[in-house]
């Protein structure tokens, strides 16, 4: 199974998407995410395996208890090959990445000390 269909079949289920948004803010624990849930707390645990195996999540061990994490880029994969059916902006994806690029070089620039670009002369400036 490769990382798209993982992270896919970990998705479509409902429970796994409610945990996910739960985790976006904070992480939290295995005993925080189950007493938000009327299922029983070993389907929260299988449902906590499904998103850990598909890499949207990750856990480390506090103490006595396990406390579950957002990997947000875990989503990338799936949210690139969704952009290639969204009609509405296309290319957005790649104008918002090529903006951010531009971004961070005119910031680096400025820490360097690089002389910034000089303007088009207007017209007015020519007349």
């Amino acid at each position: 199974m490769n990382e798209l269909t993982k992270v896919a079949d970990a998705v479509a289920d409902p429970v796994r998407r409610e945990i996910l948004a739960m985790l976006r803010h904070t992480p939290l624990t295995a005993g925080e995410i189950a007493g938000r849930f009327s299922v029983s707390r070993p389907a929260v645990s299988r449902h906590l395996r499904v998103l850990r195996e598909s890499g949207l999540v990750r856990d480390e061990q506090v103490g006595r208890h396990r406390r579950y994490t957002l990997v947000a880029t875990g989503l990338s994969t799936l949210a690139a090959w969704l952009d290639q059916f969204d009609t509405r902006h296309p290319g957005w994806s790649q104008r918002l990445a090529a903006l951010d690029t531009e971004v961070r070089r005119t910031r680096r620039d400025r820490t360097r000390g690089a002389p910034a670009a000089t303007p088009h002369p207007s017209r007015e400036d020519t007349a």
